[in-house]
């Protein structure tokens, strides 16, 4: 795992090893999405980790998929985050913001103000959701306008210059995992007849007007995009042709040269190598289910530059030392994944303490 090991630059961030915490859904935020007591605490605990990404945060009410799930667009939101930069910039450790509109993935009870999903189409997803109530179908969503559209990058820009304002080093864009964005990408969520939907290029269009806005309010070095090509999370089917949007986009997005591209690799290997080939900036991995001892293959193959883990964090506040030193890791619990209090969240022992 030597290479693991390795100093890196990612955006303006110097960091002295490839390992980034991935993003997590906690859903531990207040009601009104600021982030909760503990959170300062959960995300200090694993600053060695370098680089936290953080859990998806909704960049305004439509964009709030789960209960408890936090914001960053109030002033509130500002102070809470805030909390959470200065503890985790207080152990040596950067924070970054995802900023996840959940599209169509969202029930109206799940919102501050109960309103209807948006979405590129008003097609309903084959998938349920969780609720306070229990889980139930996602309801049919409602089709943005080309003026609400607008409106919604301009949510991200604003987003985005709130997560600076509350002390994150950057912020990630989610394009993955069958939310908003991706939800314009696939032909089974997007069909649309303007310049939103149809060939590869106008699928794009939305992301990339996201892209632009927050790097024109915040800086391309404070930016990195997330993506998952051929994922299938949220009843999402891209369909055969999702390789040439991919190449597309990411051909797209090095020209605006992010501080890093983000890929949730599902399997396709010829992909993530082309890919890696029009990449030019720092390009983290994250493939589901890799075996501890795999970890650092995708740098040793030149696939990868970093390396997202995710349970491995969440149960191990002090995973860096754990792997550096060959400690044995403490089991994750899917059962407090999601929800209230300590327990599962920042109870999880350092091994000095095990």
């Amino acid at each position: 795992m030597k290479s693991l090991w390795t100093p890196i630059t990612i955006g303006r961030l110097q960091l002295s090893h490839r390992l980034v915490m991935s993003p997590l859904t906690r859903a531990r935020a207040c009601e009104d999405g600021t982030p909760g007591e503990l959170a300062a605490e959960y995300y200090s605990q694993r600053a060695s980790l370098g680089l936290l990404i953080s859990e998806g945060t909704q960049p305004s009410a439509d964009g709030q998929g789960f209960p408890n799930s936090p914001g960053i667009y109030t002033d509130a939101h500002v102070a809470g985050w805030s909390k959470v930069s200065a503890a985790v910039h207080a152990r040596g450790g950067h924070l970054f913001i995802q900023l996840m509109h959940a599209g169509r993935m969202s029930h109206p009870s799940n919102t501050p103000h109960g309103r209807q999903a948006v979405a590129p189409s008003a097609i309903v997803p084959d998938s349920k959701i969780y609720t306070k109530s229990g889980i139930v179908d996602v309801p049919e969503p409602r089709a943005l306008s080309r003026e609400e559209i607008r409106t919604t990058v301009n949510d991200f820009r604003h987003a985005a210059a709130q997560a600076i304002t509350a002390g994150a080093d950057g912020v990630e864009i989610h394009a993955a995992n069958g939310y908003l964005i991706q939800q314009f990408f696939s032909p089974n969520s997007n069909q649309r007849e303007d310049q939103y939907g149809g060939p590869v290029e106008n699928r794009i269009r939305f992301a990339l007007e996201v892209v632009d806005a927050v790097v024109a309010e915040v800086g391309a070095d404070r930016v990195g995009i997330r993506i998952s090509p051929g994922s299938s999370l949220g009843d999402i089917a891209e369909g055969s042709e999702y390789p040439a949007l991919y190449r597309q986009l990411v051909l797209e997005l090095a020209k605006r040269k992010l501080a890093y591209l983000h890929i949730a690799h599902n399997g396709n290997d010829e992909l993530l190598a082309d890919l890696r080939k029009l990449w030019t900036g720092a390009l983290l991995v994250n493939r589901v289910n890799r075996p501890l001892e795999d970890i650092a293959c995708d740098i040793d193959a030149g696939l990868a530059d970093a390396v997202p883990v995710g349970r491995w964090a969440l149960a191990n506040p002090d995973f860096v030392k754990r792997l550096q030193e060959g400690h044995a890791l403490n089991d994750a619990d899917p059962s407090t994944f999601y929800g209230e209090g300590a327990k599962g969240y920042t109870d999880y022992p350092a091994f000095e303490k095990a």
